[in-house]
């Protein structure tokens, strides 16, 4: 049998045991207290700790050893591990899991799915039709390897603050988007964070734009499902996405999730992304 396992920051919500994937939670630490992602915290949290104290969450990998653990027990079960990791750029993550599956020679192969959020979490589902087909480990793997560079992972933010505190933005460009109202495009670029285009006004419209622009960037594209997925996001942000979504685009599936507490305290509360994966002649 195949176990797919990823990092919590598939943000995959209800589609983890709808599909049966086992996950490893990275750590999200509120001043001295480490907390594990998607068990014992949860999004509010963050939100009341920096409104507490001005800080931002520091977040944490699992160790080699955690991993080890981890994948041990799928192993004795005779089954063959496909595990997913945060990007590698964004989080060591990826490479303890890496050093952790040398233990299991040919029993537990690591994806590094330089995505992050339903980017990554995306990569999984893939796998998870893959498993379904018939396709063996390896052929999976290939696979989805093949595919990473073809998955939208982006968001925008509605406020800085976040990506600020965490070093992620200038103090110019912070102070300039609170004032003009700027809401930046981040999006992933070979595994790693970019600045994109800039939208200004409210998130509502940001948003309508920046699904208008998805739509142009992306005329082709796969239609067996979307994400749309925000860190509770104001109600009205979050069905003009779906209005847009549908408008835009013919997809078979679209689900909706919010970011757990790692995606979370690095974007702050407010945001939102639709993501998917293109088709490779788009």
């Amino acid at each position: 049998m195949i176990k797919l396992t990823a990092d919590s920051t598939c943000d995959l919500g209800a589609s983890i045991a709808a599909h049966d994937i086992g996950i490893m939670p990275l750590s999200v630490i509120l001043g001295s207290e480490p907390h594990l992602d998607g068990v014992d915290i949860v999004p509010q949290d963050i939100f009341d700790y920096v409104d507490r104290t001005g800080q931002l969450p520091k977040t944490a990998a699992p160790s080699t050893g955690d991993y080890e653990e981890f994948f041990r027990p799928f192993v004795e079960a005779g089954d063959t591990v496909i595990h997913f990791s945060i990007s590698a750029k964004a989080s060591s993550s990826c490479s303890y899991a890496q050093e952790a599956a040398k233990r299991f020679p040919g029993k537990v192969f690591v994806v590094d799915s330089k995505a992050l959020s339903t980017g990554q979490g995306l990569l999984v589902l893939k796998a998870s039709d893959l498993r379904d087909e018939g396709a063996s480990a390896q052929e999976i793997v290939e696979r989805v390897n093949a595919l990473r560079p073809l998955v939208n992972t982006s968001f925008v933010p509605d406020r800085l603050d976040y990506l600020y505190k965490g070093g992620r933005c200038s103090r110019m460009a912070f102070y300039g988007a609170n004032l003009l109202r700027i809401h930046p495009l981040i999006e992933m670029e070979d595994g790693q964070l970019m600045a994109g285009k800039k939208y200004r006004g409210s998130m509502v419209k940001c948003i309508e734009q920046y699904i208008d622009d998805l739509a142009v960037k992306y005329p082709k594209y796969e239609k067996r499902r979307c994400f749309i997925t925000n860190s509770m996001a104001d109600e009205a942000v979050v069905e003009a996405a779906r209005k847009k979504v549908a408008a835009n685009f013919a997809f078979d599936e679209v689900l909706e999730t919010v970011a757990g507490s790692v995606i979370t305290g690095h974007c702050g509360r407010n945001t939102l992304g639709v993501l998917f994966i293109a088709e490779a002649n788009a």
